[in-house]
């Protein structure tokens, strides 16, 4: 049997067991797992902030939102981005990266036109963006400072999430956040760890997936513990 191989991944091995009438081998299949989750993630990220972005369109509100945590998101999202391409990691290994920062780039817009009017340091912040942004994706910056760039990153996430989760704390509400949205994130957390296992990517880029976990999971509680219990509808009793 020749080669099955389809972005990426090699079906030919499990194929030929197949055949064999023999189950595949953990060499052959996790490698194709990992391969095949990879992809989920990056067809799962297309939509994984849509339901807080619609959240806060239907409400027309940002109420509970850290602002700072969301531009912080971008940038984390910015660098990990830039890294992982520079690195050459295959597309299944990084790509939601890249529909994930469309995307944030969006919510942080809308966070903008619903939070107005904004303070003259607010817009030099994405000013500044749009002018450092392009030149970090095109890797054209030292190897020596893109590497401190990337282990930049992990902070920049820890202080994404940080004001948020203080704020919630602090309201003891989540506001508008989506419950949608930090539980696929929770969730494609912990599926990235299992593919850099498996892909053998940088012990930077497993750590993310590790911290992603952590601080995804600390807010998704936190909206679990903070939700509004539903108050019961008082039905009219004609006299």
């Amino acid at each position: 049997m020749g080669d099955l191989k389809f972005l990426g991944m090699d079906f030919s091995c499990a194929f030929r067991s197949l055949s064999d009438g023999k189950f595949p081998d953990k060499d052959c299949l996790l490698p194709l797992i990992s391969k095949l989750l990879g992809y989920c993630i990056v067809a799962a990220s297309t939509t994984v902030k849509l339901p807080q972005i619609l959240k806060i369109l239907r409400h027309q509100s940002v109420r509970g939102l850290s602002v700072v945590a969301f531009e912080l998101e971008v940038v984390g999202y910015t660098i990990a981005l830039a890294y992982c391409l520079h690195k050459g990691l295959p597309f299944s290994a990084y790509g939601e990266l890249a529909f994930l920062l469309i995307q944030a780039i969006v919510l942080v817009a809308i966070i903008y036109y619903y939070s107005l009017p904004l303070g003259t340091k607010t817009w030099i912040r994405p000013l500044l963006y749009c002018a450092v942004a392009p030149t970090i994706l095109a890797g054209q910056i030292e190897p020596i400072l893109f590497e401190a760039l990337y282990a930049s990153q992990h902070a920049i996430f820890f202080l994404a999430r940080v004001p948020q989760i203080w704020q919630n704390y602090t309201n003891k509400s989540t506001g508008e956040l989506s419950f949608l949205t930090f539980l696929m994130n929770f969730g494609g957390s912990l599926v990235r760890v299992f593919t850099s296992i498996q892909e053998k990517a940088p012990t930077s880029v497993l750590m993310g997936s590790v911290m992603g976990i952590v601080m995804n999971g600390t807010i998704l509680s936190q909206i679990i513990t903070y939700q509004k219990p539903h108050g019961k509808k008082k039905v009219k009793k004609d006299n």
